[in-house]
């Protein structure tokens, strides 16, 4: 019998694994990196052992310092979470040797499924349709993705629309793959454009038993990493589901599997589907099926672990829907960047619990699986997901609207998240209709901005509440003489906006806004007639510049600029900035090389993925400061282009000939 459980992970996983150990009486063991030395899942763990160093190559992928932690803290099993070493058959097998139980299925499984060509090979044999290029891939293949064969993710996966293409992706996939999984080998398969991505929880025994335990639709993505998740799948004939099922435990059989495990399907529009991947481990969005089936399947993971045998045959049936998304530190709008920075405030209302799948009686509700808390640091090492809200109800439709209303409620300060997206996606009406397919953010990329006029009454409501917070006896910020108005301005996503209002004895006068009234302001809270509807703006100031607007309409993070501002360094034209902290990977370009706008010269590593930087403008490589291996923060100079001496020549020879 398990008595005490190291988990081989970090964050959210963590935490979740932990909840359900405690809930059974099971003691647990927490790993951690010098960057995670202040996480919520460490103070949670009963004991903690210390990884020195913060890059997952020299803390959470080192198998040996796993081992000897758990050896250190007496844990007597260890479970991998996801990612990281949770799909590495050589671990899983060292685990076994070093005499401790291992939570997940057997190495020979995972060394079966670990590299998707060989994965492939088998399925076929097991009369699974798998996708493939037969030879070498030609322009009828087009498009083509890219894919790392030793994880996923995400991670080491690139789209090749065009041939000329193929070398360069072929190389960034490789580095990716390399620094996420500790293997550069990647493989070439046909892109389905609009398909659906749908997959199958599988669970198997020691005694013969495997249950496929309903499925996931994870179709809504970006990068290629899934943000939406709902079971049972929307649309989904009944034929087809069976097919599917069936499908998931052939594989499963075919490799003798046990545990917790996932077949993951490409469902392409004329209805034939496609194996993909057998992630051999517990998936992210697993909480979407313990909410519809009532099942704990961390629970049931000890279980198997301990050899015992599933409760029934067959698993319960799924009652209701459930759907999860996936709460992340990124800007949308900026082409999904990752956010680094403080949670300063983390606050879903509406959650009854964290973990906790549906008890017994449990009609609908909300679930909050999360990696930090307020005041939780988010670096450049990881994965830049905060947290999972679930909602589940006894419809598709209550569930949409469920979750999509705790996520339009939720304070999340600090960082700029996809939260708004998120909430916009939960009531599109496509997304409402089922209509979902891996393209719908493709198709909806208006979906990721912010809305003009929301930011714009945001700043309103700040410069109000401020006014309010420094309102003295002497009538600060009120006035009687109309003629000065009062002036704020701030910043949002790199745009400035100006507020200019007055308040007299009539009112509120907003220059941009003459149908805004002002019904009461105070420091942290502000209400607006627009359009002689009441809307209210919560607000909330961390330090002297940072403001955080809540409303219906959307959270705006905002940045208050001084009044008289300081000249700024003068930044280069032509100069190109780092957007984000990061490591240097790759350089393709020297100082003296013609670029032209849009051309790939750089490529950061920053949350496990690798971010390209392109020439801004055509012109000429002037300056070249960033090096392979280099550090660097947000804003530094990595490059400057300058104008090429045939631009120049060019525009002289528009000039002369100009009358």
């Amino acid at each position: 019998m398990i008595g005490s459980v190291l988990v081989a992970n970090r964050g959210e996983i963590a935490r979740r694994i932990f909840r359900t150990c405690r809930e059974l009486g099971v003691a647990t063991v927490a790993v951690f990196s010098d960057a995670d030395a202040d996480a919520p899942f460490v103070h949670e763990a009963d004991a903690a052992v210390r990884l020195p160093g913060a890059a997952p190559a020299d803390t959470y992928l080192r198998a040996d310092l796993v081992i000897a932690a758990a050896r250190a803290a007496g844990a007597d099993a260890v479970h991998p979470g996801y990612g990281f070493l949770s799909e590495n058959a050589e671990f899983a097998q060292a685990v076994l040797d070093a005499g401790l139980a291992w939570i997940g299925p057997p190495p020979s499984a995972i060394a079966a499924m670990g590299v998707k060509t060989r994965a492939k090979e088998l399925m076929a044999a097991a009369g699974v349709p798998v996708l493939s290029v037969a030879g070498e891939p030609t322009h009828e293949d087009l498009p083509l993705l890219v894919k790392a064969a030793a994880g996923g993710g995400g991670r080491g996966m690139r789209v090749v629309r065009e041939l000329v293409q193929l070398d360069t992706e072929l190389a960034t996939a490789r580095q990716e793959a390399l620094a996420a999984f500790g293997s550069d080998e990647v493989f070439v398969e046909p892109y389905v454009e609009t398909g659906r991505h749908v997959e199958v929880q599988l669970l198997a025994d020691v005694h013969g038993t495997v249950w496929a335990v309903g499925e996931r639709d994870c179709s809504i993505q970006r990068r290629h990493q899934k943000v939406v998740e709902e079971a049972p799948a929307p649309l989904l004939p009944d034929e087809t589901r069976t097919r599917l099922h069936e499908a998931a435990r052939a594989a499963a059989r075919a490799i003798g599997y046990v545990g917790a495990g996932t077949a993951e399907f490409l469902l392409a529009p004329d209805g034939r589907f496609f194996f993909l991947e057998m992630n051999t481990r517990l998936q992210v969005e697993h909480p979407v099926t313990e909410c519809v089936t009532g099942l704990d399947l961390v629970a049931l993971q000890l279980l198997v672990a301990e050899g015992g045998a599933l409760p029934s045959d067959e698993p319960p049936a799924p009652q209701g829907h459930a759907i999860e998304v996936r709460l992340y530190a990124e800007d949308p709008a900026r082409d999904w960047q990752p956010q680094t920075g403080t949670v300063t405030l983390l606050d879903i209302p509406g959650v009854s619990a964290e973990f906790a799948a549906p008890r017994a009686g449990e009609r609908a509700g909300l679930r909050l699986d999360a990696g930090v808390g307020s005041g939780s640091e988010v670096g450049v090492h990881y994965d830049s997901m905060l947290a999972k809200v679930i909602a589940w109800a006894p419809t598709r439709a209550e569930a949409a609207r469920r979750l999509a209303g705790a996520l339009a409620k939720a304070r999340v300060h600090g960082l700029t998240t996809n939260r708004d997206l998120l909430v916009r996606v939960l009531r599109h009406p496509e997304f409402l209709a089922g209509q979902v397919d891996t393209a719908f953010l493709t198709r909806h990329p208006g979906e990721g901005a912010a809305d003009k006029d929301a930011v714009a009454l945001a700043a309103l409501a700040a410069a109000l509440g401020d006014a309010a917070a420094n309102r003295t006896p002497i009538a600060g910020g009120w006035r009687n003489v109309p003629a000065h108005p009062q002036v704020k301005r701030y910043a949002h996503e790199g745009v400035e906006h100006e507020v200019r209002y007055r308040l007299t004895r009539d009112g509120l006068h907003a220059e941009a806004y003459p149908d805004v009234a002002l019904v009461s302001a105070a420091p942290e809270r502000v209400v607006l007639a627009v359009d002689g509807v009441r809307r209210t703006f919560g607000l909330a100031r961390y330090g002297a510049a940072l403001v955080h607007v809540d409303s219906p309409l959307g959270a705006v993070a905002l940045t208050a600029l001084p009044r008289f501002p300081e000249p700024e360094r003068e930044t280069a034209a032509g100069s190109l900035l780092a957007p984000m902290p990061g490591t240097v990977v790759r350089v393709e370009a020297a100082v003296g090389d013609v670029v032209t706008a849009g051309q790939p010269l750089l490529w950061l590593e920053a949350m496990k993925m690798q971010h390209r930087i392109t020439a801004p403008t055509d012109g000429v490589v002037t300056e070249l400061r960033a090096t392979v291996g280099q550090q660097v923060d947000t804003g530094a100079l990595l490059a400057v282009i300058g104008e090429s001496v045939n631009s120049v020549d060019r525009e002289e020879q528009e000039g002369t000939s100009q009358p």
